[in-house]
């Protein structure tokens, strides 16, 4: 059964999960965080974060590591082939329809009604991360976290695993 629970929980975002890896990161998180129970926001976040912070699409690495925890290694290889294999599948036919239409305004015009509904999921989980930190380290540290990693990556173009990298060093030098 749990094995079930695991592909479920990754081959709805696989498959709902438009625009790449981190449009699916809050759909995972609402099946591993909220609708299973597998997980804390925080967890979530702590495993979000290593993820990042390595080479290689970020849906896969969660999976893997998520799908171990819950399920050992056959939960991992369940993860890994419900994230992989649903995408997989409908770029293939999806491909194959586009191509066709590749100079069709509708089809230009698809993806940009998408990204909102993308930009507010995104927002919904960045919010959730402030307010775990919020809750854990408080408001001065918060700000001054979200403040420095937002200078670094928008204004000295430091790239995001670095970012990441420090705030764990940071936050190890807290505990």
């Amino acid at each position: 059964m749990i094995h079930i629970q695991i592909f479920l929980a990754f081959f709805y975002p696989g498959i709902l999960g438009y625009g790449g890896g981190p449009a699916t990161i809050p759909l995972i998180e609402h099946e591993v965080v909220e609708n299973y129970g597998w997980m804390s926001t925080s967890e979530f976040s702590e495993v979000l974060a290593l993820g990042n912070s390595l080479p290689g699409p970020i849906a896969t690495k969660m999976a893997g590591v998520i799908g171990y925890e819950v399920g050992g290694v056959l939960g991992a290889l369940v993860a890994l082939f419900a994230t992989v294999a649903p995408s997989l599948i409908l770029m293939l036919i999806l491909l194959n329809i586009l191509y066709r239409f590749r100079n069709s305004r509708r089809v230009k015009r698809l993806s940009s009604f998408v990204l909102p509904a993308i930009a507010i999921l995104l927002a919904e989980m960045t919010f959730d991360f402030v307010k775990t930190s919020y809750d854990v380290i408080g408001l001065l540290i918060t700000l001054i976290i979200v403040v420095c990693a937002y200078f670094a990556l928008e204004k000295l173009k430091i790239h995001p695993a670095f970012v990441i990298l420090t705030g764990l060093v940071v936050g190890g030098l807290f505990l």
